[in-house]
């Protein structure tokens, strides 16, 4: 059955009488991790926080936009859009950050009323129980965020889509059971009825590994946007916003915005991303017990010999993983 929410019936009363059955449902729902109406105060700030280049942030909204003024009006058998988007790129690049951000934003774009946000937590799906992932996934997709698709718009957080679109033709039925195999096709199929019948559902996924995602998901995606590691510019950037957010609160740590040697952050930084230059200016407190009482008295040397150890950490974590 096809979604009528471009009907009157989907924002009159019977939608408002079930508005709270439906947060009930997601809560409880296996596999759903978050659940909320859109926009979003918080993922606002996740937007702001992420820092990139205004043209792939323009680019990524435009197409999540365009999802739910254009799709539904299409034929999909000249113009097949499935309401897939994919982030892709190492970890800590903010990806899952930049997508729950899209979700608010585009909820605001599009008038900011009816729409709806789900978070897919895709480990719990997998089991060693013959059939059961594959059950797991049908349910999930044709029937929790089906019935949802069906009150109002819905765009859905698919984490690590890697783990749910596993790539089949990686895959050994002598190293992997067959039940992964059939959820992967589980997946797909259940993504091409919901491309049909609900052209006001939006899917954001991510993935840390893009070689393991299953080649017929990829197909689907209607855009494949790359986040990679910031540049110094960025580095500089994102640096600076973490010593000014501190700022606020301890706010000699805003004069070392203004130091000269603040100027290096950037290059100092290159290698890092975003989470890890987060992460090494919050460290810098801890290297003398006299700041860690005081963040007033943060030094920006303290800062630079922070930066300079999460890159040797960072070195030494690649030649473990070698």
């Amino acid at each position: 059955m096809k979604s009528n929410w471009n009907d009157s019936a989907a924002l009159n009363g019977n939608h408002n009488r079930h508005s709270h059955e439906r947060a009930a449902v997601e809560v409880t729902a296996k596999g759903i991790l978050d659940s909320r109406s859109l926009p979003d105060s918080d993922f606002d700030s996740l937007w702001e926080s992420i820092v990139l280049e205004p043209r792939t942030k323009d680019r990524l909204l435009s197409q999540a936009i365009l999802n739910f003024t254009l799709r539904g009006k299409l034929d999909r058998a000249s113009i097949p859009l499935h309401g897939i988007i994919l982030l892709v790129g190492p970890p800590g690049t903010g990806k899952t950050s930049l997508a729950r951000g899209l979700a608010s934003k585009t909820a605001k774009s599009c008038g900011g009323k009816g729409f709806h946000f789900l978070e897919v937590e895709p480990h719990v799906l997998a089991s060693a129980s013959l059939g059961k992932s594959q059950q797991g996934v049908r349910q999930l997709l044709g029937t929790v965020i089906a019935e949802q698709a069906a009150y109002g718009p819905v765009i859905v957080l698919l984490d690590e889509v890697e783990t749910l679109a596993a790539d089949r033709s990686k895959m050994s039925l002598e190293a992997n059971p067959v039940d992964v195999h059939r959820a992967t096709d589980a997946v797909l199929a259940q993504l091409d009825q919901l491309a049909v019948n609900y052209p006001h559902l939006l899917f954001v996924a991510t993935s840390n590994f893009p070689k393991a995602i299953d080649a017929a998901f990829l197909s689907r995606v209607d855009q494949i946007i790359t986040i990679d590691l910031p540049g110094a510019e960025a580095c500089q950037k994102i640096a600076a916003d973490t010593l000014a957010v501190l700022g606020t609160k301890f706010h000699k740590i805003e004069l070392l915005l203004k130091q000269r040697e603040c100027e290096e952050l950037g290059k100092r930084c290159l290698g890092l991303d975003g989470r890890q230059i987060r992460k090494a200016v919050l460290s810098s407190l801890t290297l003398h017990k006299a700041t860690a009482v005081d963040p007033n008295q943060l030094t920006i040397e303290d800062v630079l010999a922070a930066i300079h150890d999460a890159k040797a950490e960072s070195k030494h974590a690649k030649q473990w993983q070698q």
